[in-house]
């Protein structure tokens, strides 16, 4: 008997063995694994990259291996049966408020968003009671290597996220802060505060899933709040406790998707307090432009330092964008358009973010 329970434990042990997943090759090839003896079907789906049906051997391990990828952070998750499940084996998480998935890196030496040896920030984290909202907000604020409010003000960017992220996606997925560390360890950016709230301005837009951004009235609502909570609650504290600039000159505001678009409505609608603006593949503009932006001309020109418009080209929101810059263009407003290669993704991001910061400030 005890023999017997020997023979079932080493059994038991031996299938509980970890897998190794994602594997990545020398080549850039990444072999995903995970055990599902009972499934009838398996794939893995990868950021920007597509599906891929894994193969399943003896021992109830189901793998796969992709062609070459470039080095970069990608989302991926497994579909078994038809049901999502991230990658058990992989800690690693692309944290999500309606999808997380796990998060596959290749590395790449010397990259923007790979640590490197300059000296590092430090990402801080805030919480506070908004009477705007009406609830407890968070949001992060990234500093500078040997930063010291003593020697400001600084210069600040407020970097928003986009919808079903959260104020942490620009710093664990988009490596806002490392990339700022190589940038700035090298010379190529100005020193400068970021700030990353919390995009929400009412809650019924995000708790009620993707059937949130159909409903336009709970939308502009919570677009409508997050631009005062922005600009009557977090402005003001992040300014005197960071010791800030309060010249446009040395504000600005960039953001990825519903990110992109609060950009646009509010630094746009303020140009008074932000002369540096960016919106990366802007979702969730509408078509109304004019209303939107019910004083923007060519005299804004006099006041905006940099306007930077970027979609990738096999985004669906690329459409959308176009006609953003074709209104501008209109209107007789100067502006950088970048249109990349890629779709709606943080592969595209992280490179929209490098190029923007590196024009702040000079």
């Amino acid at each position: 008997m005890r023999t017997l329970f020997i023979v079932l434990a080493t059994s038991g042990f031996a299938l509980a063995q970890p897998l190794r997943s994602p594997e990545v090759h020398p080549d850039g090839r990444v072999t995903f694994r995970i055990r599902a003896p009972m499934a009838q079907e398996l794939v893995v789906r990868v950021e920007g990259i597509g599906e891929l049906r894994l193969t399943r051997d003896q021992q109830g391990i189901w793998s796969g291996t992709t062609g070459p990828l470039q080095p970069d952070f990608y989302a991926y998750s497994f579909s078994v049966d038809g049901l999502q499940v991230i990658d058990p084996a992989n800690p690693l998480l692309k944290y999500n408020l309606l999808n997380t998935e796990s998060l596959l890196h290749v590395p790449g030496q010397g990259l923007p968003w790979e640590i490197q040896d300059v000296p590092h920030g430090t990402v801080h984290r805030h919480l506070y009671r908004s009477g705007i909202a009406e609830d407890q907000r968070p949001y992060v604020v990234y500093t500078p290597a040997g930063f010291d409010p003593r020697s400001g003000p600084y210069p600040v960017l407020f970097l928003l996220h986009g919808y079903s992220d959260s104020e942490e996606a620009w710093v664990t997925v988009g490596r806002a802060n490392i990339i700022l560390d190589n940038l700035i360890g090298t010379g190529r950016a100005k020193p400068m505060v970021v700030v990353m709230p919390l995009g929400y301005g009412n809650r019924q837009v995000i708790e009620g899933g993707w059937q949130g951004l159909r409903n336009r009235q709970i939308w502009e609502d919570s677009i409508e709040k997050f631009r005062r909570i922005l600009l009557e609650e977090i402005i003001d504290q992040v300014t005197g406790f960071y010791n800030l600039r309060t010249d446009p000159a040395g504000r600005a505001i960039a953001g990825l998707s519903m990110g992109g678009t609060q950009s646009l409505l509010v630094g746009l609608n303020a140009l008074d307090r932000f002369a540096w603006i960016g919106a990366f593949s802007s979702g969730g503009l509408g078509e109304d432009l004019e209303r939107q932006f019910p004083k923007l001309d060519k005299s804004a020109d006099e006041k905006i330092r940099l306007l930077w418009i970027s979609c990738g080209k096999q985004d669906g929101l690329f459409g959308a964008n176009q006609r953003l810059v074709d209104w501008l263009k209109e209107k007789g407003v100067k502006f950088q358009w970048i249109a990349t290669e890629g779709g709606h993704s943080f592969t595209v991001w992280r490179r929209n973010l490098v190029a923007f910061a590196q024009q702040l400030f000079k």
